[in-house]
């Protein structure tokens, strides 16, 4: 979001500014075009802590997350910064764009693929769906699509079968570049929604890449939402969430001493191990938010050739690699 953030500030105030950053994820700068190095020693320099406080409005207020640091920039800058694209801004280079995909090091082809998150970060466990649902979605495309399961090494991804397993071997930069080459994305709310649209689509694909969201009641779906994604919410089906999201962390304590273990931060409506808004999606109507992008003709499906080579690879990955890390 901050890089919406900066490259709105220079299309809105172009020239007026220099900018640098320092964040924890550096790698999703490179290439930038709106930073230049700056020292922090030196007097003629700013330097701001960014924050976001409209997400404290989100459940009423008509934002998009990628308003979200341009009310603190204007307040601070005394500046009048509007949102101009409807993505954040991650730039791939030539160059990059030029490497073969880590998909095509493993099939030997170009083969189409959807990235898939099956899991996440420990401390917001009330994003996770069910992996056996996962499951169903990936059997039901056996042959038609090739999905790609990603995800970081020490976080929840319980293994899916069927799938190609780039589980903790992509570095950020890595997981930019699969974005790059990736024909869709299905996830939670999480980082691979917001890359699917701020990565840039290749060339003689559609404008936008599709990416089907499995998001529940937590997040307002107006302040998470892109415009050419599926994304399934449940907000206003349920109480806990009939008035915006009800940004909760953990559908049940892990005992872990965090804080998000208070029962304020829990899940207040379960079935089973999931919260009630992520129960109430369906196998089915995630294969259906797919399908539609084929039936639509904004994709087509793996033809026999590259589901052969797709097939090549998962026969080997089966032969070679363990597998389970959780």
């Amino acid at each position: 979001m901050l890089t919406a953030a900066v490259r709105d500030l220079h299309r809105c105030y172009p020239g007026r500014f220099a900018t640098d950053v320092r964040t924890s994820c550096p790698q999703l700068w490179e290439n930038n075009p709106h930073l230049e190095p700056l020292c922090e020693c030196d007097n003629a320099v700013e330097e701001l802590r960014c924050e976001y406080p409209l997400i404290h409005q989100s459940n009423q207020a008509p934002f998009h997350f990628l308003h979200g640091f341009m009310p603190f920039l204007n307040d601070r800058l005394d500046l009048n910064i509007q949102p101009t694209a409807f993505r954040g801004d991650i730039h791939v280079s030539d160059q990059e764009k030029g490497w073969f995909s880590q998909v095509e090091e493993i099939t030997g082809e170009d083969t189409p693929f959807w990235i898939v998150v099956a899991g996440g970060k420990r401390d917001y466990t009330i994003k996770w769906w069910d992996s056996a649902r996962y499951q169903e979605v990936v059997d039901h495309f056996d042959g038609k699509i090739l999905f790609v399961q990603v995800g970081e090494k020490g976080h929840f991804h319980p293994p899916l079968r069927g799938v190609l397993d780039l589980r903790g071997k992509t570095d950020l930069r890595q997981l930019v570049r699969l974005v790059y080459h990736a024909q869709g994305v299905l996830c939670p709310v999480t980082l691979l929604m917001h890359l699917a649209a701020a990565v840039e689509v290749k060339p003689g694909r559609s404008q936008n890449r599709p990416c089907v969201v499995i998001a529940g009641g937590r997040e307002p779906p107006q302040w998470e939402a892109y415009p050419h994604h599926q994304f399934i919410h449940t907000a206003g089906a349920l109480r806990c969430c009939d008035n915006g999201g009800c940004w909760k962390s953990r559908t049940f304590p892990l005992g872990d001493g965090d804080e998000k273990d208070r029962p304020e931060n829990l899940c207040v409506d379960t079935v089973g191990q999931l919260p009630r808004c992520l129960d109430l999606i369906s196998a089915a109507e995630v294969m259906r938010r797919i399908e539609l992008y084929f039936e639509g003709a904004a994709l087509e499906y793996l033809t026999s050739a590259q589901n052969r080579c797709a097939q090549i690879a998962l026969a080997k990955q089966a032969t070679t690699d363990d597998r389970p890390f959780r």
